[in-house]
Formats: C-alpha cells, structure tokens, sequence
C-alpha cells in the first residue's frame, strides 16, 4: 500500500518534532532546578542521609532498649 509509506513518514517527521520540542522544554527545566539534573531529587530538596551499617545496628539496639523499657514501664 503505497498510502503508508507516505503516512508513516509525516508521522516520523511528526515524532522528530516532538522529540525537539521535549528536548528544548528539558532544557528549561533543567536551567530552572539544576538540582533535577542528575535525578537528585528530593521534596524537601535536603539529600538523603545514608547511614553505615554500624550505624544501622546501633540505632537497631536503641530502639529494641527503648521497647524494652517501654514494655517494662507498661506491666508497671
């Protein structure tokens, strides 16, 4: 059919276009929140803290101390 071939090329120079135009609005929000830049990104726009396992099982022994004491306190 030789209607496709002419169609699926206005649709190839329809979808060059378009990528364009995201290209140019990607520009602009980058420009406007460099943050985004290199994915990031956080609501607050604070980083994500990131703690080390040790850290991790010390904050794990707190909390089962704190559940303890808790319980203790509640059969009190």
């Amino acid at each position: 059919m030789p209607g496709t071939d002419i169609q699926r090329n206005w649709a190839r120079l329809g979808a060059a276009a378009r990528l364009a135009e995201i290209d140019r609005e990607r520009g602009l929000i980058l420009k406007a929140f460099p943050e985004l830049k290199h994915g990031h990104f956080s609501p607050s726009g604070k980083p994500k803290r990131r703690f080390s396992a040790a850290a991790r099982r010390r904050m794990s022994e707190g909390m089962r101390k704190f559940w303890a004491r808790r319980r203790a306190a509640g059969k009190a």
